[in-house]
């Protein structure tokens, strides 16, 4: 018997529901405050302690999760657990929009396929998916279709990118949010190209525009935020949405919010901001921070002790927790009994398993209320 695409995705989207109930997992809903984040059913807060689960150890600078997650699916299985373990409640996954737009009007079902799975994996877990979107990390993987776009062209395969995504999974309870886009920056010309330097072989900024006119670049994100937001609450109403942001502030003291200004801030669920406090600067840290103060949930959604110690980062959390709501660090595919018996890049695998210890120590104080 031949079965409808319609009436197949219905019957996947039952089945991911009676999983998310049968592990016990509530949807994640903003407080009725608008301070916090509660259970939806039961009214219990949550406090994020998450990771980002963005890369892996393998090769020189890791494999993003799309180049492996098609034939190694039982190591994303693995790390799944290994993040319960941890003490993780929250993992920030990082979609490819070269991966899941197979053309500038066609999302790519296979990819989507993945996604079901992975959600479906989380459920089983019980970990909540910080799904960040539109990533074209791997410079070469971009393709050339979409690099050639005008603004115009390019935002609305963005929000296609979206719809496709939110339409997978707006029946998940494991779904803690929508993250637009990693770090997006606006200006810049043509000559510039969309993507801003790479990291670790990784291109992670994107501008939003080439061309920006006469507009401002409150008018801009007023305008990108709006159209994406909107492609996915035309498919889902009910789960959060967020776009992670550099907090400018660390950098210029007197630095405002751009997407998370009153004129920019109104469609988007609560603020997330990607803090590394630099040695001896955790008063410096402290002070971004209020800069965020706009009445919504605040998430560091990624911070790490890249510049700092372990025991300045102990400092500037147990400070900071009474102004946030949680915090995203890292898990790159090792555990901390793996990281110590590393014999590459020895330095480094002590510093990420002594944060991996810290961090499973830290979890259930960080994520009580």
């Amino acid at each position: 018997m031949k079965i409808s695409a319609e009436l197949h995705r219905s019957v996947i989207a039952l089945l991911f529901a009676a999983t998310a109930h049968a592990a016990g997992l509530e949807a994640v809903r903003i407080s009725p405050n608008g301070k916090s984040f509660v259970l939806a059913e039961s009214g219990k807060p949550l406090r994020v302690w998450g990771v980002n689960y963005d890369h892996d150890s393998h090769g020189e600078n890791g494999r993003l999760l799309e180049d492996y997650w098609d034939a190694e699916w039982e190591t994303v299985r693995s790390d799944f657990q290994e993040m319960k373990e941890l003490g993780a409640n929250v993992v920030r996954v990082h979609l490819q929009l070269g991966k899941f737009m197979s053309t500038a009007d066609v999302p790519n079902e296979k990819a989507l396929g993945q996604l079901r799975r992975l959600l479906a994996l989380a459920e089983e877990t019980g970990l909540y998916l910080d799904i960040t979107g539109l990533g074209c990390y791997h410079k070469a993987d971009t393709p050339a279709w979409y690099d050639a776009m005008d603004e115009t062209a390019r935002w609305a395969v963005q929000a296609r990118f979206w719809s496709a995504v939110a339409k997978t999974c707006r029946e998940s309870n494991a779904v803690f949010c929508y993250d637009l886009m990693n770090e997006p920056i606006i200006g810049g010309s043509k000559d510039d190209g969309w993507l801003s330097g790479e990291l670790g072989g990784y291109s992670f900024v994107q501008r939003l525009t080439l061309e920006p006119g006469k507009r401002t670049q409150i008018e801009i994100a007023k305008a990108w935020v709006d159209k994406l937001t909107a492609a996915i609450r035309a498919e889902d109403r009910g789960h959060m949405i967020t776009v992670g942001v550099i907090p400018w502030a660390m950098v210029w003291a007197n630095a405002k919010p751009i997407f998370y200004s009153p004129e920019v801030s109104g469609a988007l669920d609560f603020v997330s901001i990607h803090l590394y406090p630099n040695k001896g600067e955790v008063e410096k840290a402290l002070a971004a921070l209020e800069v965020y103060k706009i009445g919504k949930p605040l998430v560091i959604e990624e911070t790490f002790p890249l510049s700092c110690t372990v025991e300045e980062m102990d400092v500037f959390l147990k400070r900071s927790k009474s102004r946030t709501e949680g915090y995203v660090s890292f898990y790159w595919g090792r555990t901390s009994s793996e990281y110590a018996a590393a014999t590459d890049k020895k330095m480094a695998a002590a510093l990420i398993g002594g944060w991996l210890d810290y961090f499973k120590k830290q979890a259930e104080f960080m994520k009580q209320p």
